[in-house]
């Protein structure tokens, strides 16, 4: 698989920069999750997109043109009781060999040691807004120039927010990016068909969330990109369903919005089997209706194409597919103004996926849907939902709730579907299934 080339990423970020500027960003904090425990750590995207680095209790320091090196890395040092206790730290050293940072400096270091790397840089870059504290401690830092004898003209004038420029890189991936993503996509495909031969009536909806689990990690990706929604029955009808304990009937469908991640880029997919293996006479119209929303959706991504005619055109097929089976009524121009198909349709049809699972860029530039472009990857994720307590429609409609979604990348000429390895087909699903 082709490495990642963080340095390219520092140049390109640093030649937007400019000279006489600096940019500060921190590493992801630990989380208690209870008492003297920890969430696993997950390092924050953005750190991670410039330097690879897996810690905490780090801050990476560009400086573009500076002499004595333009990437400067704050981590903890070696300590070996530390690391007898908590596992391995990379060190000072270990950073310029591994991570090729130009210096190195003990994190405990930074306030004696960051005021005199901002002095005499007219800019400081960082990302405003995200951690209160770290802008408050760069405002400590710039004031410190400030206070000094002699030194009062040579604190930075401008403060900048790092996040637009840095998203808007992060938005087109790489071929390196695509890889994993790709990857993680097909590990979470090989999931998901686990998971469809393991459904049945009786069993629980945790019984097929660690089915995911199993597989993902069996296959060289230990953790879930997001929390999985496992979703029975009207719990389908739950959008972000994650509770994922309730008993699978006979008769019901289970959509399965679940993926994993590879160094740290995510996939996301969703399907909507039925428990006991075939599709009931209503529950395969509405899925048609979907599915046939989803591949519309996916033909609309292509350079120069809106991202929201992806939206558009699922909600088109869905209106019209709910008009034929008179869920709703009145015509396709009246349902489109009204917006009454929200009733049964209320998300979006996809979100940008990468390093965050609804991954960073603008999705509108200047006021309007912005152009695709090749190297984004996106999701598709159209839905139809009619929950149990909808007295509004006939009752063999209620209780069903299907999303069928999958990992996008835009390419030179149209698109390629990353998450393909995963039957929609009802035929599929029922043969594999069986």
């Amino acid at each position: 698989m082709q490495a990642i080339n963080f340095a390219a990423r520092r140049k390109r970020l640093m030649q937007w920069m400019g000279e006489n500027s600096i940019a500060i960003l921190p590493a992801a904090s630990e989380k208690v999750r209870s008492r003297d425990v920890n969430y696993h750590f997950r390092q924050d995207s953005d750190f991670w997109y410039l330097t690879g680095f897996n810690e905490p209790e780090a801050v990476v320091v560009l400086i573009p043109g500076r002499k004595h090196g333009e990437f400067i890395l704050f981590n903890r040092e070696k300590d070996e009781l530390h690391e007898t206790w908590h596992g391995k730290r990379l060190g000072q050293d270990a950073a310029m060999d591994e991570l090729g940072a130009d210096d190195a400096f003990p994190i405990t270091d930074i306030d004696d040691i960051l005021p005199g790397l901002m002095e005499g840089r007219e800019r400081i870059y960082f990302e405003l807004g995200v951690n209160p504290d770290f802008d408050q401690q760069i405002l400590e830092w710039r004031n410190q120039l400030s206070n000094a004898q002699n030194k009062s003209n040579t604190r930075p004038g401008e403060m900048i927010d790092l996040k637009h420029h840095l998203h808007e890189m992060r938005l087109i991936k790489t071929q390196a990016e695509v890889q994993r993503i790709r990857f993680a996509a097909n590990v979470s495909a090989k999931a998901h068909k686990a998971l469809m031969k393991a459904c049945k009536p009786g069993k629980n909806e945790q019984d097929m969330e660690a089915e995911l689990q199993y597989h993902y990690a069996l296959n060289g990706c230990r953790f879930a990109a997001y929390p999985s929604i496992v979703a029975a029955g009207d719990n389908a009808n739950i959008l972000h369903y994650i509770e994922n304990s309730d008993e699978m009937h006979d008769g019901d469908l289970l959509l399965t919005d679940a993926g994993c991640e590879f160094e740290n880029y995510a996939s996301d997919i969703s399907r909507t089997i039925p428990i006991n293996g075939r599709y009931s006479k209503e529950q395969a119209q509405l899925y048609d209706i979907c599915l046939a929303a989803q591949l519309a959706a996916i033909e609309m991504v292509k350079p120069g194409n809106h991202w929201n005619d992806i939206h558009d055109k699922a909600v088109e097929v869905i209106i019209q597919g709910l008009i034929d089976l008179k869920i709703l009524k009145g015509s396709l121009k009246d349902n489109l103004t009204k917006e009454s198909y929200k009733e049964f349709y209320m998300h979006k049809t996809g979100h940008w996926l990468g390093l965050d699972v609804h991954d960073v860029g603008d999705y509108q530039l200047h006021g309007q849907s912005r152009l695709l472009e090749a190297g984004m990857v996106l999701t598709v994720e159209p839905g139809i939902y009619i929950a149990k307590k909808n007295k509004r429609v006939a009752k063999k409609w209620r209780g069903i709730g299907i999303r069928i979604e999958d990992d996008v990348l835009v390419t030179k000429n149209g698109f390629d579907v990353l998450s393909k390895a995963v039957p929609k087909e009802r035929a599929l699903i029922e043969a594999l299934m069986q």
